[in-house]
């Protein structure tokens, strides 16, 4: 059986799953950002203890399709922002979730923009943006590095994006002693 977590986000965020999911003797043969395959079947007390164990550490079961999908198509685009190199990929997000998920685009914007009160587009910037200021902290890239790293066209135009997200530009960012990250899963 799958079971969805929401708020997955992170290596560290499977591990800890799979920890929890093993603490209640559930036989845990995978773990992905968003999942778990577990066997045998939970039944419904243990259903009602993983929700619970899940939920003190900040995650949530989710037991309907529509927040499964969402949670699913965050979770592409978390894996693909964050934890891979955009850089010469050319990447079509909506192709890319199109693919993922075995829908149509359209159908996934529309769903996901009803349940999220955001389009996709927007969500992907924010991840986006969340990792530049990642990178910016580190400080071992410059912004030019930064711009090819992330698939953007010019620097001119991560700026332009980064400032309509946060109100400054990145320089102003990097220079701030206050350095304002959200978390991948508050976006």
């Amino acid at each position: 059986m799958i079971v969805y977590i929401k708020n997955m986000v992170c290596d560290r965020c499977i591990m800890v799953v799979r920890q929890q999911l093993e603490n209640i003797g559930l036989n845990v043969s995978e773990v992905n950002l968003g999942n778990a395959t577990v066997q045998p079947e939970p039944d419904s007390e243990q259903l009602r203890q993983i929700s619970s164990q899940l939920k003190l550490l900040g995650f949530e079961l989710l037991d309907n399709e529509k927040e499964q999908m969402v949670e699913r198509i965050k979770s592409l685009v978390i894996e693909k922002v964050h934890y891979s190199d955009l850089a010469d990929t050319h990447l079509n997000f909506s192709q890319y979730l199109s693919e993922g998920m075995n829908k149509d685009y359209a159908y996934l914007s529309r769903m996901f923009s009803d349940a999220e009160d955001t389009t996709i587009e927007k969500f992907i910037i924010q991840q986006k943006i969340e990792k530049v200021k990642e990178l910016l902290e580190y400080g071992q890239l410059n912004l030019n590095e930064i711009t090819w790293k992330m698939g953007y066209s010019s620097s001119a135009h991560l700026s332009a994006q980064f400032k309509a997200v946060t109100g400054i530009t990145p320089s102003q960012f990097k220079a701030s002693e206050k350095m304002n990250r959200k978390a991948i899963d508050k976006i």
